[in-house]
């Protein structure tokens, strides 16, 4: 355990996105005299790589671990994705701190930019969570939503392997490269038809040349088995852009106003024991609007008891001396949902959010919400 003050020791997740995260808390800490060492935990929700993210069986799978080292005294805070925290935390803990949001946004990735409107009918889009599975047939019924698990990184690389694994295969084939392809060629000109590659000179570049044109995340795709074929994929906007992937990717940004994103999205938080620590990590990282919209969107949240077992959008936005407020509470189907926009008054924004969240209840959103822990495997709370 470090000395208490100037030296501190942050518990983070393993995976690129959340040391991303935890850097750059370190980086405002650090830029204060204080010297941050990480230290990487593996949680329940890294050890279960098997299973969806909603389906797993207890309640924070990727918060609980590294808030044990919190609570043990290993370690002076952790850091977390906001949006994967459940609603109530250990009395002893406290959410100290709370950086600048992110973009809150989902994106659809397609291997070759097609808009969610131009998806072709019956098209196979890849998410692990309910919210956003609800969303899109709500709006398109015709969508043949699949599960998909991973790290960032890997749910990229299961979107796009596909797609480049044929690509590298006709490239192959083109200039000789794939057994018996010459054989293939020899047959093909002694029956007249034509090798539309070679003489059009559609490929300019050797299989070589273009596989060193290639993004990382592209050519780890390359080597990756998949069982699903997606055309496209929804993650949040803010993990992609900390992973370095956005960049790279095909992408549509979808309206969060429409589109509404789970709560507390592209939020990054720093919990810590409710002591002296906890009061100087806050005093260097907090950022106070962000901390009223995540207080309304976790405060609806768990008014209407959703956790992850059902699909809830809450999308705050800190405007002038109001909190906007969207939400959608959606049967997983799509075909039901119980929505509504308001601007809560910022000095009363906590109590205003909770009355928000009792009027959407008595218009059918609590029923919604039962009606979908019914539906699950189990009635334990699930990470998205």
């Amino acid at each position: 355990m470090s000395t208490r003050g100037e030296q501190l020791r942050l518990a983070t997740r393993g995976s690129a996105l959340a040391r991303w995260q935890a850097n750059a808390v370190k980086e405002q800490l650090t830029g204060r005299r204080f010297a941050v060492e990480l230290v990487e935990v593996e949680t329940t929700g890294d050890q279960v790589r098997d299973e969806l993210i909603h389906r797993l069986g207890t309640t924070g799978a990727f918060v609980r671990s590294l808030n044990e080292e919190v609570l043990s005294g290993e370690v002076d805070g952790a850091v977390h994705s906001m949006k994967d925290m459940p609603t109530e935390q250990p009395e002893e803990l406290v959410v100290a701190a709370i950086p600048e949001r992110g973009p809150a946004a989902d994106v659809l990735v397609t291997p070759d930019g097609t808009s969610l409107a131009d998806l072709p009918e019956g098209a196979t889009v890849g998410t692990s969570s309910l919210r956003r599975g609800a969303q899109f047939l709500a709006g398109r019924p015709d969508l043949d939503i699949q599960g998909l698990r991973g790290n960032v990184d890997t749910r990229v690389e299961k979107l796009l392997a596909p797609s480049l694994q044929r690509e590298h295969e006709r490239r192959l084939e083109a200039a000789g490269e794939l057994p018996d392809a010459a054989e293939e060629s020899d047959e093909h000109d002694d029956d007249g038809s034509d090798d539309q590659d070679d003489e059009d000179g559609a490929f300019d570049r050797t299989p070589e040349e273009w596989f060193d044109d290639l993004a990382e995340i592209e050519r780890r795709a390359l080597e990756r088995e998949v069982q699903t074929e997606y055309d496209a994929i929804c993650l949040a906007q803010a993990g992609l852009e900390r992973s370095g992937l956005l960049r790279h990717l095909d992408h549509e940004r979808l309206d969060p106003s429409s589109f509404v994103p789970a709560p507390a999205q592209g939020t990054i938080a720093v919990t810590t024991l409710d002591d002296e620590v906890g009061q100087r990590i806050h005093d260097v990282v907090d950022h106070p609007p962000t901390r009223v919209e995540t207080t309304v969107e976790r405060t609806v949240l768990g008014e209407l008891g959703g956790g992850c077992v059902a699909p809830v959008g809450i999308f705050a936005r800190l405007q002038g001396d109001v909190v906007a407020t969207n939400v959608r509470v959606l049967s997983r189907d799509g075909t039901e949902e119980v929505r509504d926009t308001r601007d809560l008054p910022v000095e009363r924004h906590a109590t205003a959010a909770a009355e928000f969240a009792a009027d959407l209840a008595d218009r059918g959103a609590a029923e919604l919400v039962e009606r979908a822990r019914r539906e699950g495997p189990d009635e334990r709370k699930r990470g998205e």
